[in-house]
């Protein structure tokens, strides 16, 4: 139902982020142009603790270990969370946002070869995608991984994230214009 959706918009960013910045050197992926503005690397790496963070919550959705919170019983809340965060998140909101401290990247430079980190990383979501399929078919409700209190429904929480990635390449991609 939904997974080939999510699963076709994710191959098509991955690709996005393989053929733009594959071919970059480790100095040009790490360059900051000022002290507040992530690096190529940075995004990525952010990228990838936010998508994780998820993985454990999806594990618990799994194995019938995930306490929903109070703010789950009601559905008008569970709706509000998810569009409301998944319009956070879309590539034309030019609102900045600060991100929750779990999820900033390194300050210090960011690992070798992050983008091979990065691809090996989208390979792991693409299988909780895929194991996902039939959390998605009973509507489940997740919590996000910042705050417990906020709940949407897994197919919100993977609508964001591949929002919040084709955000995040934007933003790296602006970064190759002023190299």
């Amino acid at each position: 139902m939904y997974t080939e959706e999510f699963l076709n918009r994710l191959d098509e960013i991955t690709l996005k982020f393989k053929t733009e910045f594959g071919q970059l050197n480790e100095a040009e992926i790490h360059h900051k142009p000022n002290a507040a503005t992530w690096s190529i690397a940075q995004n990525l790496e952010h990228l990838i603790l936010i998508n994780q963070s998820y993985f454990p919550m999806i594990d618990r959705l799994r194995d019938k270990s995930h306490k929903k919170p109070f703010t789950a019983r009601f559905g008008f809340l569970v709706n509000f969370f998810g569009k409301t965060i998944l319009k956070s998140v879309q590539p034309e909101t030019t609102k900045k946002t600060k991100t929750f401290s779990i999820w900033k990247p390194s300050e210090t430079q960011v690992s070798e070869e992050i983008l091979a980190k990065f691809l090996e990383h989208q390979e792991k979501l693409r299988q909780k995608i895929v194991e996902s399929e039939d959390l998605l078919e009973k509507n489940a409700v997740i919590s996000s991984p910042a705050n417990p209190k906020i709940v949407y429904k897994l197919e919100a929480a993977f609508k964001i994230i591949l929002a919040h990635e084709e955000r995040h390449f934007q933003q790296a991609k602006r970064l190759l214009e002023i190299q």
